[in-house]
């Protein structure tokens, strides 16, 4: 991919993954990009790197624009090794002295990750370093998502860089918002939910943090995916709308696995039922939905059911894996439920409410559980949970 010019003298070099489908643990379906800025002033800096397979790609893409050795400053907003990972054969180029600028807590972190001794300069909130005509501010944003993470903001053209926030995990050669239009958005919200949500609160105290700093925002340039330079207000918005949870669909999802179809049928019931009461049902088998798309579907539900057959006293695999994924992300504000088929133990349904309740979700039903396969009355019994279930979720609206 070339550079492309985003603003007089602002480039975006970076590399794009058409091929990877799982980002650790996330289902990357339509592949991902490692976005860096290259500023050229009186000084130039370069602001992040990019993952250690793609290093000769970023320094290729410099190279058309200036000679690497002509770099000032290099600037990691995040030391995850998607964004640093360059870095060695970058520094190598750019010129092992030259200062390397990451956050308070990336002095920390930095070199448990390197053992180049670079020349290292700590900033903090309000710090600035002047590259000339234009001053760069830099913007700590702990646990957003590293505890090392910050923004860096191009005073002048009033360019944010974002590092991690407001990316997606997108391939395509279009890199800006106005190209892409509205398609962009499922995969900003599948990156919400399965890296931010659980930072929901900490990104509602840096919304306000921006507000009351005066900065005004033209155009936000994350890691990952396109650029929002028509309307970077949209992208801000939608975090608000999701860190809030306040905004949810009159949908319930309907997690589970099956050995012998019989928790199978039992989820199709429910569906069955939460559709009768006027609510949408999403039912989704977790051998063929990915966990991350599962979660997708969750953060804007406003009930999730959970169904497991009981394994040797325990749950199936594929669930207690979920629940374990979800559980960590820590959705709010949802109506939940258990359900699922046994043998002869029949633990499962108490253990997946179990989590359940210690997800703090409102556990409004104890659940359904049914010996071997479901009968006509089993199925009537889900049918009921689902209606119940479904009622529960038209009242909140």
């Amino acid at each position: 991919m070339k550079p492309a010019e985003i603003a007089k003298g602002v480039y975006e070099v970076g590399a794009i993954d058409w091929n990877i489908r799982d980002f650790h643990g996330y289902s990357t379906h339509r592949g991902t990009s490692y976005n860096a800025y290259l500023v050229v002033d009186e000084k130039i800096a370069l602001i992040d790197a990019v993952k250690k397979e793609f290093a000769d790609q970023l320094l290729e893409n410099i190279s058309k624009i200036v000679d690497p050795k002509k770099i000032d400053y290099v600037i990691s907003n995040h030391t995850e090794m998607d964004h640093s990972g360059g870095l060695p054969r970058v520094m190598h180029r750019v010129g092992e002295g030259k200062p390397l600028y990451v956050s308070n807590m990336g002095l920390k972190n930095h070199p448990r990750h390197f053992s180049q001794s670079w020349n290292y300069q700590g900033v903090k909130s309000g710090d600035t370093l002047s590259l000339g005509k234009r001053t760069l501010k830099f913007l700590e944003t702990r646990m957003l998502h590293w505890p090392d993470s910050m923004f860096t903001y191009l005073e002048e053209e009033k360019i944010l860089f974002s590092s991690d926030a407001f990316g997606q995990h997108y391939a395509g050669q279009e890199k800006f918002d106005d190209v892409v239009g509205d398609a962009i958005m499922p995969h900003a919200k599948k990156y919400f939910a399965n890296i931010l949500m659980l930072y929901s609160p900490l990104i509602l105290k840096l919304v306000n943090q921006v507000t009351e700093l005066g900065l005004q925002i033209d155009m936000i340039c994350p890691d990952h995916g396109i650029i929002w330079r028509k309307d970077p207000g949209k992208i801000i918005n939608a975090y608000v709308e999701w860190a809030k949870g306040e905004k949810v669909e009159k949908k319930a999802v309907i997690v589970y696995d099956t050995m012998w179809h019989s928790t199978e049928q039992m989820a199709e019931a429910i569906a069955a039922g939460v559709y009768d009461a006027g609510a949408i049902a999403k039912p989704m088998k977790l051998r063929e939905w990915d966990r991350s798309d599962v979660m997708t579907e969750v953060m804007d539900a406003a009930a999730v059911l959970v169904g497991s057959p009981t394994l040797n006293n325990g749950l199936f695999p594929t669930v207690s894996d979920f629940l374990t994924y979800m559980k960590g992300l820590k959705p709010h504000k949802k109506i939940a439920s258990a359900f699922g088929s046994y043998g002869w133990s029949g633990e499962s349904v108490k253990l997946v409410r179990d989590e359940l309740e210690a997800m703090k979700l409102d556990i409004i039903d104890p659940g359904v559980k049914i010996q071997y396969v479901p009968d006509r009355s089993g199925l009537e019994e889900c049918e009921a949970l689902g209606k119940r279930i479904g009622e529960a979720i038209v009242r909140q609206f």
